[in-house]
């Protein structure tokens, strides 16, 4: 059947069961992007369409208004929404009901009850049965709405298994909020093309980032307040291993320092969460209802955090475990709080992606999870915007990955099916294949040595508040927890437009380096160097000492005759330091002036 395109603004002619107001009453009407997005759909009427939106922008409402249309015009008869997991079917249900569109959450099998438009399903539900609702789809024209498609990539079987089940749908609509897994498996219904260089990458057909929506109002900006600190722990050869968390390190070290840092029983996580209370007690100041999120490693680590909380808030948070029959109901029993009076959420991984607690301000980042796809779900349940002027506060481990990720927010990434040629750039993202493939080994995280291949046990820890990172650049300077210098960042208003909050960072800043050096050095709070040997650094400027380093390092090859690779392994050598991707700006000049001084030597 051929129909005639028309805007959703035009409404006159549409059912009751056209939405009046976005689903979870955050909008009365289309924002623009869904607009935007709606018109390009009806523009071309394809088969396939694939949107992606940042976390918090709105898919839901997007979808379910286009599933609406596509009713009403008899474009399709009935509605398979596929989803992640067994608490966000049961959301999309709620959510489309609220807009008059009826789907079963509970089904199984067999014919579906005719009071429904169509059924919610999860991708490990499809691959388990594939050909049960292939024959769904082939009985009557379908719309398929495949919610944060990249878990079609999650392994083969479910990937293969969505391509048996929906190839024969009348139309598939795409959804994703976060940039594509960078394994090469391929994504069912996703469109592929190649680049100038031939490597083929993910094509969507409408596009809203995180840096649009946050110009648009739509998301709130995020702070991120990294805290570094001394972790010890015994290896499994019985060797005892002290370190700093943010110093440079190998990748197994890093590894275990992280978890030490995680281990509930140190002193680095109660003071993080002490930090955090303090911050959403300042939050709710202006944000009655405001509240927090632990995203937890496992579950042992979950009740442990859960325990820690109860001890300093003097109440027990709720917490939700991937096992418990009963998570669902305590997600929305949450959400929900009259004027927010459960202040904090424990969960493993159930909340970090597509669940919707718009009143979650502030957020603990407690898990060894380091993949960008994982990081920006978890931060996009922190972002969803109710009013103007307030901000999300998300509290990190000083790991260098999680840093990247923080810093990058608003960079769109496509999903890449052949890898690149290596050159001449050390790549940030070059182990994010081999992270993500250990991620979904651990995918339940029910304990905390799972998959786990360096052993250890914890044994002493420490916090440290290290910086902020707001908008692409770094404030603020080594402090103890419990300090003036600590609560200066702390303590900035819950309600403030994102203008001001650089300001204030900027202001308190400077107050804390004109602080600092009026102290005797031995009475210094700063536990890594002196204040004026800390400047800011955005990471623009970041980004360009990189570009400077791997020029030079290019010109000195072709003086050298050496390759590349062994010269920046030289220079860190001889420097000290990470990869370049993850070295600090001293780090990097450091190295910049060394290669400098090699290749005069040459002259």
């Amino acid at each position: 059947m051929t129909t005639t395109p028309t805007t959703p603004s035009n409404n006159t002619h549409l059912s009751p069961a056209f939405p009046g107001r976005a689903p979870w009453g955050t909008a009365n009407k289309l924002r623009a992007w869904q607009q935007a997005a709606m018109d390009a759909y009806l523009a071309k009427q394809p088969r396939d369409f694939l949107a992606v939106a940042t976390p918090g922008a709105g898919k839901t409402t997007f979808a379910l208004t286009l599933a609406s249309w596509l009713l009403h015009h008899h474009v399709v008869q009935q509605i398979t929404v596929v989803a992640p997991t067994e608490h966000l079917k049961k959301q999309w249900a709620e959510a489309a009901a609220r807009v008059g569109i009826k789907l079963d959450p509970d089904y199984s099998a067999g014919p579906l009850s005719k009071e429904y438009h169509g059924i919610a399903i999860t991708y490990a539900g499809v691959g388990v049965r594939p050909m049960l609702h292939r024959n769904r789809v082939e009985q009557r024209k379908t719309l398929v709405i495949l919610d944060e498609i990249h878990h079609a990539g999650d392994s083969r079987s479910w990937g293969e298994a969505c391509q048996e089940a929906f190839e024969p749908a009348t139309r598939r609509l795409a959804l994703t909020g976060t940039p594509f897994r960078s394994d090469t498996n391929p994504i069912p219904f996703v469109e592929y093309a190649e680049d100038g260089e031939g490597i083929r990458r993910s094509v969507a057909d409408y596009t809203y980032g995180y840096g649009d929506a946050l110009a648009n109002g739509v998301v709130r900006p995020v702070i991120f307040l990294s805290y570094s600190g001394n972790m010890r722990w015994r290896t499994k050869a019985g060797d005892e291993i002290e370190a700093r968390l943010g110093e440079p390190m190998t990748k197994d070290a890093i590894s275990q320092a992280w978890r030490t840092a995680l281990d509930p029983r140190g002193e680095w996580m109660p003071a993080v969460l002490r930090a955090a209370d303090r911050r959403l007690a300042e939050v709710r100041k202006a944000v009655p209802d405001a509240g927090g999120l632990v995203i937890a490693a496992d579950q042992d680590s979950a009740r442990a955090y859960a325990k820690l909380l109860r001890e300093i808030t003097g109440s027990g948070p709720t917490v939700v475990l991937s096992d418990d029959t009963g998570a669902s109901q305590r997600i929305e029993d949450f959400r929900t709080s009259e004027n927010g009076a459960d202040r904090w959420m424990v969960a493993v991984r159930m909340v970090s992606e597509g669940v919707d607690v718009p009143r979650l301000a502030v957020g603990v980042y407690a898990t060894t999870v380091s993949t960008p796809l994982f990081f920006a779900q978890a931060v996009g349940r922190f972002v969803r915007s109710r009013r103007r002027g307030e901000t999300a506060s998300v509290f990190v481990p000083t790991i260098p990955t999680l840093l990247t990720f923080a810093n990058e927010m608003e960079v769109e990434r496509d999903h890449v099916l052949d890898k690149p040629k290596k050159g001449d750039d050390e790549d940030p993202y070059a182990e994010e294949a081999d992270l993500l493939k250990e991620a979904e080994q651990e995918k339940n995280e029910e304990d905390g040595d799972a998959g786990d291949q360096l052993p250890f046990e914890a044994l002493e820890s420490d916090a440290v508040f290290d910086r902020v990172m707001y908008d692409g650049a770094e404030f603020g300077m080594q402090a103890h927890p419990g300090s003036e210098e600590e609560q200066d960042y702390l303590g900035i208003p819950g309600l403030l437009e994102p203008d001001q909050v650089q300001m204030l960072l900027q202001k308190r800043q400077a107050r804390q380096i004109s602080h600092s050096r009026k102290k005797p050095d031995d009475e210094a709070d700063l536990l890594e160097m002196p204040a004026d040997r800390r400047p800011v650094v955005t990471h623009k400027e970041l980004l360009e000492k990189r570009k400077q380093l791997n020029t030079l390092v290019g010109a000195y090859v072709h003086q050298s005759g050496k390759p590349h690779g062994v010269i920046h392994t030289e220079l860190r050598r001889v420097c000290g330091g990470p990869p370049s991707a993850e070295a600090t700006a001293g780090q990097l000049d450091a190295r910049i002036a060394k290669v400098r001084e090699w290749a005069t030597r040459m002259k």
